[in-house]
């Protein structure tokens, strides 16, 4: 679903950047505003999940592959803000280091999965969850159809800003000049992906998450739930995360299993042109195709080809580290302001110990 550079219009790159930029520039405001310092470990581990788990290919019928993203998790837990920022610097990152989704086109890929999917599935889960008990069935389910709605509203959303733009950037011959897919391809191919694969795969992730931390440590919901009671656990969701970080990181080269590659996501020189009635790579794509050329790990692999499995390990720890990383000061960052509820409890504190003065 990471639209590659080459795809979109420049005219659509542009429109899609005017609406992501503003929206991030606002969430960064809004987090500051709802994060707590406290949370943003939580929030830096849940975006190297979030990168991770969009390493993990999972092979569809018609012989693509597609991936969960993590989004709508991050949404539940600690709010739609929180999650624009926490993917949004994941996308980031996988566009320059490994070219996972265009530079240029960053803005739709944000636009998609970091905006459009995390609101979409965190409305769809305060919808369905409504005021039941934060450890009931409805909940998990909830969390479940949240995740599967979220990730193909941003399929929706991906096919067509794909599909329109033959039919609105085209040569005078009518040949395309960007996207070779129609509305009539990208939709069905889309939501084959996601409906059937990628659908299930995010809503098993978003339930399994929110069921155990439910469960476990409630205190971490906090700032999407009113909590009347929390319970502890030794196996706090912090260690239990780095485990979970760590397993994915070792088990990352499952990814290269699935044959194939993600719809939409071809190269130039990979399309079948034959296939699409073309008689030649469309222009605006072969010219844009290659407009960030810098990648430190190009498509999670070594320049040479070689040590494919090797690759995709020393990717996957780079991908945690930058993107933990940077989650981790950026929030630092927001956060720096004293807590508002701290310090109206320390103002009502001090008033209430403070002896009268004498008459």
């Amino acid at each position: 679903m990471h639209i590659p550079d080459g795809y979109l219009s420049p005219q659509t790159c542009a429109a899609a950047y005017l609406v992501a930029v503003p929206t991030i520039a606002v969430a960064s405001r809004r987090a500051s505003a709802t994060l707590k310092t406290k949370q943003v470990p939580l929030l830096a581990m849940f975006a190297a999940v979030s990168f991770l788990v969009m390493m993990f290919n999972v092979p569809i019928p018609d012989g693509t592959t597609a991936h969960a993203v993590g989004a709508v998790i991050i949404a539940i837990v600690l709010g739609p803000w929180a999650a624009v920022i926490a993917v949004s610097v994941a996308l980031l990152f996988q566009a320059l280091l490994f070219g996972d989704g265009g530079v240029l086109a960053y803005g739709a890929n944000v636009l998609n999965l970091a905006i459009l999917m995390p609101f979409v599935g965190f409305a769809i889960y305060k919808l369905l969850a409504g005021r039941s008990e934060l450890t009931s069935t409805r909940r998990v389910v909830a969390a479940f159809v949240a995740g599967y709605v979220g990730i193909n509203a941003a399929a929706l959303a991906t096919a067509i800003e794909l599909g329109i733009q033959p039919d609105l950037f085209h040569t005078a011959a009518g040949a395309p000049l960007y996207s070779p897919y129609h509305l009539s391809q990208t939709i069905p191919a889309m939501a084959l992906a996601h409906l059937v694969v990628a659908g299930p795969v995010e809503g098993i992730l978003t339930a399994g998450v929110f069921a155990y931390l439910a469960k476990s440590n409630p205190s971490v919901l906090s700032a999407t739930h009113s909590l009347h009671a929390t319970t502890g656990s030794r196996l706090t969701p912090a260690r239990v995360a780095l485990g979970f970080v760590a397993v994915m990181a070792v088990l990352t080269p499952l990814g290269l299993l699935a044959p194939g590659g993600a719809f939409g996501e071809d190269a130039p020189e990979d399309l079948d042109l034959t296939d699409l009635g073309l008689s030649a790579i469309p222009e605006g794509m072969e010219r844009y195709a290659g407009f960030w050329s810098h990648t430190l790990l190009g498509d999670y692999g070594f320049s040479s080809g070689d040590n494919a499995v090797l690759a995709y390990w020393v990717s996957a720890i780079l991908g945690i580290l930058v993107v933990g990383g940077a989650i981790y000061v950026l929030g630092r960052v927001i956060t720096r302001g004293p807590d508002p509820v701290a310090a109206a409890d320390g103002a009502a504190s001090s008033v209430s110990t403070k002896a009268p003065s004498a008459p």
